[in-house]
């Protein structure tokens, strides 16, 4: 069984990969860790019934796969982006990547999404130039789903837009809006604006004048949301300048882990305390899954014409599949139906 593919051939499984499939192209060559744990990353997703299309380079990648490719595909790239080139010059200079191609499946309808571990900058980059932005949509924002004690929440933008105009964040919340509505059946979910502090006169010039807008919006929104209170559950929808929320999630990130290792050490070199150990284990283990990229997958590229996921650099084959199975379930919702329907113009 097999497919069109432009940028190279393309091998598949035999049966279970068909054109009614909902199947997810991934950069097998992208991120620390590719493509070893890329590809059983794939193979994990795959057993959970997500077909796979691996773009890459075909000697790189064969080594890992298994002999049965039934729900796999392969598209060969001979070109790999590497996490420190300048994406846009990256993207010039190898119009094979692995990046690129498998952009170029999700614009042809080969495949219903697109999941990278690779450079942030250079995925955002293809994603605009390969497919564009929704008519109307001015930035599209990174954004990245998180568990709170009152269930899931995304904050966005994490990452795509370091500068910002109010306007953006007008349309980040109703990018996030939408997106909790559909991926997660959340009615009129809660918007609100991260900043310095609670009151409306707080924040720098760009969280004061997108309250303002926000406040008129029409949407479900609640005020500013401070730092501390991200993972309390408040908002379904946090929004920010994409400089800002970077610096928040990777601090929130590497508080996790400090946390973790900090907890661990302590309790593992006091002998006396290692049954709390034993009886704190599952509590400690929920909370930093609350922070554990691994968990959520990526971040997804909200306001282009296709569903594109940004994996961590440093995910595993537990990151990669949990991207992969929500891009199915993006895919499946019609999240990005959802967003082309929206009057963008209008937010502007």
């Amino acid at each position: 069984m097999s497919w069109p593919a432009g940028g190279g051939a393309v091998i598949c499984g035999r049966g279970l990969l068909s054109k009614a499939d909902i199947r997810i192209a991934l950069d097998a060559m992208g991120g620390d860790h590719a493509p070893e744990e890329i590809v059983r990353g794939a193979l994990q997703a795959r057993e959970e019934g997500v077909g796979v299309v691996l773009v890459g380079r075909e000697a790189d990648i064969s080594p890992y796969l298994p002999a049965n490719l039934d729900g796999l595909g392969l598209v060969l790239a001979s070109e790999v982006i590497g996490s420190h080139e300048p994406p846009v010059e990256a993207l010039r200079l190898k119009p094979h990547s692995s990046i690129r191609v498998g952009l170029e499946l999700v614009k042809r309808g080969e495949a219903h999404g697109f999941v990278s571990a690779g450079s942030t900058g250079a995925v955002a980059a293809a994603a605009v130039l390969v497919l564009g932005n929704i008519p109307g949509v001015e930035r599209p924002a990174l954004g990245l789903p998180y568990a709170t004690p009152s269930g899931p929440a995304i904050i966005l933008d994490v990452g795509a837009n370091a500068d910002c105009r109010p306007q953006f964040l007008l349309q980040f919340a109703h990018l996030g809006a939408r997106y909790m509505e559909r991926v997660w059946g959340i009615a009129s979910p809660r918007i609100a604006l991260l900043s310095s502090g609670e009151e409306e006169e707080k924040g720098n010039r760009l969280v004061r004048e997108s309250h303002n807008l926000l406040k008129k919006s029409g949407l479900n929104f609640i005020g500013n949301l401070e730092g501390k209170d991200l993972l309390r559950g408040l908002a379904e929808v946090v929004v920010s300048d994409g400089f800002t929320g970077n610096v928040l999630i990777k601090a929130t990130e590497g508080f996790g882990e400090a946390i973790h290792h900090e907890l661990r050490h302590a309790l593992r070199s006091r002998f006396y305390l290692r049954p709390l150990a034993l009886l704190l284990r599952p509590a400690l283990k929920e909370v930093v899954r609350k922070m554990d990229y691994n968990e959520y997958g990526g971040a997804h590229l909200l306001g282009v014409q296709g569903n594109v996921f940004v994996a961590h650099g440093r995910s595993k084959a537990l990151a990669i599949k949990n991207a992969l199975l929500m891009a199915r379930r993006v895919a499946d919702q019609g999240v990005l139906e959802a967003l082309t329907e929206e009057k963008w113009l209008s937010l502007r």
